[in-house]
C-alpha cells in the first residue's frame, strides 16, 4: 500500500511517501510561510522520482494540528481534495504526536503569546490530551530533566524535531481514519485555565 504523509502545521514542510512500513521518499525542510508555494511542487517532484502518479496512492495521512491556523489548513486542504476526487482513504494524526514519534516525552510547539501547545506521549500513544501551557509552566517541566521535543529554543535549548517522515511510519497504528472528508477540520486548542 502506498501512502502519502504530509505536515504543514508548523515550521516545516514534511512530505513522506511510504510503501507498507518503509519510507520511499521524504522531504523535511524548513518552510515556514512557504508551505503553500512548495507543497504541490514537492509532491509532484516526489512522484516523478518514484515513477508514481496520484492514482497510485492508496491512502493519505495529514496532521490535524495544533499549529499555525493557516499552516494546518494547507496540507489538510490538499489531502481533502485528493481524497475526495480520487476516492483515497484519509487519516489524521496530531502534530504533537508526529513530533514525539515513539519517544516517552512531552512534545511542544510555540503557540505564541508566551504559551506552548503541549502533548505527552509514550510509545506513540497519548498520556494526556493535547493542551496549552504557559511558557512558565512548561519551563518547570523542561528544567526538571523530563524529555521534551519540539521548540526548545523557547527555553534556551536546541530544538529537537527528529525524523518526522520516519515518525509517520512508526505511528501507523495511531492514524485516525476520517469517515467523512467533508467534515474534517483542524484541531485548534482552547486555553486551559489551570495553566494560564
Amino acid at each position: 500500500m502506498y501512502a502519502l504523509g504530509m505536515d504543514t502545521s508548523h515550521a516545516f514542510l514534511v512530505i513522506c511517501l511510504m510503501k507498507d512500513d518503509k519510507v520511499l521518499d521524504a522531504v523535511q525542510m524548513f518552510g515556514r510561510l512557504r508551505q503553500s508555494q512548495l507543497l504541490v511542487m514537492e509532491v509532484r517532484k516526489m512522484f516523478d522520482r518514484q515513477n508514481l502518479a496520484a492514482k497510485d496512492i492508496d491512502a493519505l495521512v495529514v496532521t490535524r494540528g495544533p499549529g499555525s491556523y493557516t499552516g494546518v489548513r494547507i496540507a489538510m486542504t490538499f489531502a481533502k481534495v485528493l481524497a475526495s476526487n480520487a476516492e483515497k482513504k484519509l487519516y489524521t494524526l496530531s502534530t504533537l504526536q508526529l513530533y514525539a514519534g515513539l519517544e516517552d516525552c512531552y512534545s511542544i510547539i510555540d503557540a505564541r503569546a508566551k504559551r506552548v501547545y503541549v502533548g505527552r506521549y509514550k510509545d506513540g500513544k497519548p498520556l494526556m490530551e493535547d493542551t496549552i501551557y504557559t511558557n512558565d509552566k512548561m519551563k518547570e517541566i523542561v528544567s526538571d530533566g523530563t524529555k521534551v521535543v519540539g521548540d526548545l529554543h523557547l527555553f534556551g535549548r536546541e530544538d529537537a524535531y527528529g525524523d518526522l517522515c520516519r515518525n509517520f511510519v512508526l505511528l501507523r497504528d495511531q492514524w485516525t481514519p476520517v469517515e467523512n472528508v467533508d467534515l474534517l477540520a483542524p484541531s485548534y486548542l482552547k486555553s486551559n485555565e489551570e495553566y494560564l
